[in-house]
């Protein structure tokens, strides 16, 4: 791939994207709560917003922090430490709280909004989403060939396929919620069992940030 990401680096990626993206956050609850308050369409025009966010902060990252993590291995372990923290505290927090997913899936959501304001919302969540901001921010750097140059490009191609990832799996989500609105309403366990497996795979993650070096 010339001046470009290695296919294995890029494999390696795109399986740890999986694994974060799987794993409901965030963005994916706040995409299952729209669609078993409001449907299918609420939650696809959610999922665009939330890439859409998720993509400003890939290039955010390529520009800014890109440059500084180039520079400085200091601030890169503590860019990852903090990273992992974050990640197992969340995963504790989804584990504790798994009861009140229920809240979010009740189906008192909003009632039927426009579909640019359904946009914004999904997008500010994109955009404020902890679990990608710790993403770009401590894993993303540790796949970028410093050797090839072009980092920030090298940045913007990751956090693409990255995108490409979210959107397919928020997107099958969204519509199996929509679909299974009856079957989650009906029984409340099934709901806390999501996030109690969600929540101890974020830890999992946490710990595997934590723990993988820099690749140089």
């Amino acid at each position: 791939m010339g001046p470009m990401v290695s296919t294995d680096r890029l494999l390696a990626f795109a399986a740890m994207s999986f694994l974060l993206i799987v794993i409901p956050g965030p963005s994916v609850l706040f995409v299952i709560g729209r669609a078993l308050a409001q449907g299918r369409r609420a939650a696809l025009t959610t999922v665009m917003g939330n890439t859409v966010g998720a993509y400003v902060l890939v290039v955010a990252v390529a520009l800014g922090v890109g440059t500084i993590v180039e520079r400085s291995v200091l601030v890169f372990t503590a860019l990852k430490l903090v990273g992992a923290a974050y990640l197992v505290y969340l995963g504790v927090k989804a584990v504790r709280q798994r009861g009140s997913l229920r809240a979010a899936f009740s189906g008192d959501g909003p009632a039927e909004q426009g579909a640019l304001r359904t946009f914004w919302e999904g997008f500010a969540v994109g955009v404020a989403n902890p679990k990608t901001i710790v993403f770009f921010a401590a894993v993303l750097p540790q796949f970028v060939d410093r050797e090839q140059g072009h980092v920030a490009l090298q940045m913007l191609l990751l956090g693409l396929v990255f995108n490409v990832i979210a959107v397919t799996s928020d997107s099958i989500w969204g519509l199996v919620a929509a679909t299974a609105r009856g079957w989650f309403a009906r029984s409340p366990q099934r709901l806390a069992m999501v996030g109690g497996v969600g929540g101890l795979a974020m830890i999992g993650l946490g710990v595997t940030v934590a723990a993988t070096g820099r690749k140089e």
